[in-house]
């Protein structure tokens, strides 16, 4: 009976009767079928590494547990996960950096797989400051260099200081005894280093090291090639320079001139950096590298759709969603949209700067006859609605106050959520505000979305008249020549009337952060508002005005 005959029959034992003798049987055929057939060996691993598991939490066994590990060693060199667990094993649970952070960074793990596999040329990872992801490539890097030991690597960052911990955190792996670099690599040959230089090499004395780390500033020229992997760290120092854009044209020509001329045929890159603006290294190479199935650009924002935290960290080592809505309040919108949500802006383009919108605190008032002070008489109640069209859009209607010439946005709803959600919330949004007219945009499924609304509105009984109006202009002409009569004429709540993390909040949001040179994630809104423009000037074109004569 060959190995792989065996391996087969003893993978369906173990499956029939979890044992750790036939579990330890297992392993020791899958180290011996490796070299005939690797993946066959590596996968039926996983299998010896599951039940190992769960034998030793059901018997208490310690030979399942030195199973458990030995299995994870068996993978480690190859698998950058299995290689994460296997480091830090014999550290204080307290001090190890993956395992409270596994579940949620472990696509991102995936991914960078694919970059060691040399499945990905081009891989970036963009998310919040303090969650780990310069620690995640300092462990990327090391496995690297003990898995290929002769091919350079070189790392670059904004500043030295940045470029020297880095130097630093890989050199604690390969050296310090809490981690077990040496048990997976121990025939990578010695380690040296040359703290002035910032370079580490591994095995035998080379012109170009293992490891070479130089700021985007420092000199390159004859200190090194790049064969395996071009690191970036955060090339931009800040939002000073980000707000620069011949500063970033500078720090792109570094880039390209300085980093990636000294990358060699097969080199993987790898970008991990806070997004300040849409021409960083990292936005031009999304434009440049736009559809290629070779790259990956992987953004995490501090909170998910549903406002919650998506760096709540297993024993408390992450952030939870009230520490990330507090830093929200804390910063400008534009500054925490980048450096917390990882979406740049172009801040050049903005159409909708915060210092040109009009905003209000309470509605116009006026006493009545009996001397009552009257905040309800607008001269109309208008509300347009632009209904989402899948891909993370929003369903936007804006509730606006006409009083003459200026029109008070009271209300919105601006949500991604699907129809069944947000159709009850515009409804009841029409009804409580007493809309006279609103017009539904009918594109795409709008023409069934107002349907329902008025379904819902005349249940709740309301007397809105919902009118329907397909679109058929270019959405970001519409936008761009409708929005002087925006800005002139629309008003908005003042930021101390509406919560942070309201729904007005958000229509606010994506409104001041829209750009027309850039590429934006959210138009709905400023669409909305062009829409809602057109809607009160058409009705307003109509109107008959009684002049005095001039003679």
């Amino acid at each position: 009976m060959d190995n792989r005959t065996l391996l087969v029959r003893l993978s369906k034992k173990l499956a029939e009767k979890p044992e750790i003798g036939i579990a330890e049987d297992l392993f020791e055929v899958c180290r011996l079928v490796e070299l005939d057939d690797f993946n066959l060996a590596h996968k039926t691993n996983k299998q010896v590494r599951r039940e190992s598991v769960a034998i030793g939490r059901k018997e208490r066994s310690f030979r399942a547990l030195d199973l458990n590990k030995k299995s994870l060693l068996f993978d480690a060199p190859h698998e950058f996960d299995s290689y994460m667990l296997f480091l830090e094993y014999d550290r204080e649970p307290s001090k190890k950096f993956y395992v409270p952070r596994r579940k949620i960074l472990l696509p991102v793990v995936a991914d960078l797989q694919l970059l060691l596999d040399r499945k990905l040329d081009l891989l970036t990872i963009s998310t919040p400051p303090g969650v780990g992801k310069t620690t995640l490539a300092i462990f990327f890097l090391s496995l690297i260099m003990g898995k290929f030991p002769d091919e350079p690597n070189l790392a670059s960052a904004h500043s030295d200081k940045l470029t020297r911990s880095i130097y630093d955190g890989v050199y604690s792996v390969l050296s310090d005894p809490e981690y077990l670099w040496g048990e997976v690599f121990p025939t990578a040959g010695a380690v040296s280093t040359n703290a002035k230089d910032e370079t580490i090499n591994i095995g035998y004395k080379k012109r170009f090291k293992s490891l070479t780390c130089r700021s985007i500033d420092g000199s390159l020229t004859g200190a090194t090639r790049c064969e395996r992997l071009l690191y970036s760290d955060d090339l931009v120092s800040g939002i000073e320079e980000a707000l620069s854009r011949e500063r970033m044209d500078t720090l792109w020509t570094k880039y390209s001139n300085d980093l990636k001329s000294r990358k060699k045929l097969d080199c993987g890159e790898l970008h991990i950096a806070t997004r300040w603006s849409v021409h960083d290294p990292i936005g031009r190479l999304e434009r440049q590298y736009e559809g290629s199935d070779r790259c990956r650009f992987i953004k995490m924002p501090a909170l998910d759709d549903n406002d919650q935290s998506n760096f709540n960290y297993d024993y408390g080592v992450g952030f939870d969603s009230k520490y990330f809505w507090d830093m929200r309040d804390t910063l400008d919108d534009i500054s925490w949209r980048c450096l917390f949500q990882q979406e740049p802006i172009e801040r050049e383009g903005l159409l909708y700067p915060e210092s040109d919108l009009r905003r209000y605190f309470e509605l116009p008032s006026s006493v009545n006859n009996d001397g009552d002070i009257v905040t309800d008489d607008a001269d109309v109640i208008l509300a347009i609605c632009d209904t989402a069209e899948g891909g993370g859009d929003d369903t936007f209607l804006p509730v606006a106050y006409l009083y003459g010439d200026d029109v008070y946005i009271e209300d919105c709803v601006c949500d991604p959520s699907l129809p069944e959600a947000t159709i009850p919330l515009c409804a009841e949004k029409l009804v409580h505000h007493k809309v006279k007219q609103a017009q539904f945009e009918s594109n795409a499924a709008g023409s069934g979305y107002a349907d329902k609304v008025n379904e819902q509105v005349k249940k709740l009984g309301g007397h809105t008249h919902i009118t329907k109006r397909r679109t058929t202009a270019n959405k970001l002409t519409k936008i761009i020549v409708n929005s002087a009569y925006v800005k002139s004429h629309f008003l908005f709540k003042d930021k101390s009337c509406y919560e942070p993390r309201s729904q007005y909040a958000r229509m606010m949001n994506n409104l001041v952060t829209f750009t027309v040179t850039g590429k934006s994630k959210h138009d709905d809104v400023p669409d909305g508002m062009a829409q809602l423009a057109e809607y009160i000037t058409g009705m307003r074109g109509g109107e008959v005005k009684i002049l005095k004569r001039p003679f």
